[in-house]
């Protein structure tokens, strides 16, 4: 069994998000290894000097360390642990998670060859960064995030309305405005057409959001929940007929994994590694970035056709089962085994 420092972002508690970071330290710790995260300072500059002293005080009796690897400014993170682990002559092992990371490859290629080159191993969530990295001759191994299949509920919809769902953060990146914009095309036609917004606020686009809809005319008909327990927001997706995702960069979002899993038809934009999870017309349906009009039109395709939805949504039950915790914890193990 290994002592472990996992670095990353460790809000979970306080913003009562459940984080991939959070399930893959309860699947560790399961299995008898310790596991101390850092940091859950809500303050980037804090939380980054919390990383740091974490590694400084524990170098002696750590054998690895984990580091969420983001795309944007928390890229840096996994820059200055990355280089302090190897100060100290730690062995660590990178978890790619920005959708972006590509673009760090090519653009940053100085700080990444720091980071990725001297890592044990990098671990992709996603089979699109997983490609990308060996591109750059980067040793990568897939591991996707996992999810407790046996207690996500599946419903099959046979009869399906204009009711839908988005789950994610509110952040420029991930396109809430669309998702806006949608309900209101929707609505020109489909006067019951509503949509249930959940996830919580990172800057300031919740409250853009919220603007829109008043400007368009559909406030009423859009709920803003705020972040919701996983638990809680999976109970009340059964209110629910179509699952939307409009972002602009992404990975795998497990967010998507678990819609596939609650048996919602999902048509989702096709950012990033969203075509390495959604195989448009079996699984999901896929369509360009920042075209609320085609997603529109994909929508009102599925309420016309639900034979159509309810197979995609069968299938897609289907390629969530393969991300069962079960499979995950198996190849951790065998890695951490190898390491």
């Amino acid at each position: 069994m290994k002592k472990i420092i996992y670095i990353g972002n460790n809000l979970s508690e306080k913003s009562n998000y459940h984080s991939a970071m959070a399930s893959l330290t309860r699947l560790l710790q399961r299995e008898g290894h310790s596991v101390i995260c850092a940091s859950d300072k809500t303050n980037k500059i804090f939380r980054l000097l919390a990383m740091c002293f974490t590694i400084i005080k524990l170098r002696k009796t750590t054998d690895l360390v984990l580091i969420d690897t983001f795309s944007t400014s928390n890229f840096y993170y996994a820059l200055m642990t990355s280089q302090l682990s190897r100060i100290f002559s730690l062995k660590y092992i990178t978890i790619l998670h920005g959708g972006n990371l590509p673009k760090r490859l090519k653009y940053s290629e100085y700080f990444s060859a720091l980071i990725f080159k001297y890592a044990k191993k990098n671990v992709s969530p996603s089979l699109y960064l997983a490609h990308e990295f060996k591109n750059y001759n980067y040793e990568t191994m897939y591991i996707p995030n996992s999810i407790p299949i046996a207690e996500i509920p599946f419903k099959l919809r046979t009869v399906i309305g204009p009711k839908l769902l988005w789950v994610r953060a509110f952040d420029k990146i991930y396109n809430p405005l669309m998702a806006v914009k949608v309900l209101a095309l929707l609505k020109e036609t489909l006067k019951n057409a509503s949509l249930c917004m959940v996830g919580p606020d990172k800057d300031g686009s919740l409250g853009e959001a919220k603007d829109l809809a008043k400007q368009l005319g559909v406030a009423e008909s859009l709920t803003f929940t705020g972040v919701l327990p996983k638990a809680q927001w999976h109970q009340m997706s059964g209110n629910y007929d179509i699952f939307i995702n409009t972002t602009n960069i992404d990975n795998m979002p497990v967010s998507i994994i678990e819609a596939m899993a609650l048996g919602l038809p999902i048509v989702s934009t096709n950012a990033g590694g969203l075509p390495y999870l959604i195989e448009n017309g079996v699984d999901g349906i896929l369509i360009p970035v920042k075209e609320e009009r085609k997603m529109t039109e994909a929508i009102i395709s599925l309420l016309n056709n639900p034979e159509k939805a309810a197979v995609l949504s069968i299938n897609a039950r289907e390629k969530a089962e393969k991300f069962d915790e079960s499979w995950v914890k198996t190849q951790w193990v065998k890695l951490l085994e190898n390491v």
